[in-house]
């Protein structure tokens, strides 16, 4: 990854989704992906005493 302008070796995990697409819209997959990303990226997001639908709104 370039991090900074450098390049550096950091772990890495794939995340991926199967879903029908007759009944789900991909714009709305890929935005379930990015929340799953933050939120894993940044767990005191997941703590009590957020609003979640505040915090789904700000992505």
């Amino acid at each position: 990854m370039a991090i900074n302008g450098k390049v550096e070796i950091r772990p890495m995990m794939y995340l991926a989704l199967s879903y029908d697409h007759r009944i789900v819209d991909g714009k709305e997959s890929v935005g379930f992906l990015v929340m799953v990303k933050d939120f894993l990226e940044n767990p005191e997001k997941m703590l009590y005493g957020t609003d979640p639908v505040k915090a789904l709104l700000e992505l």
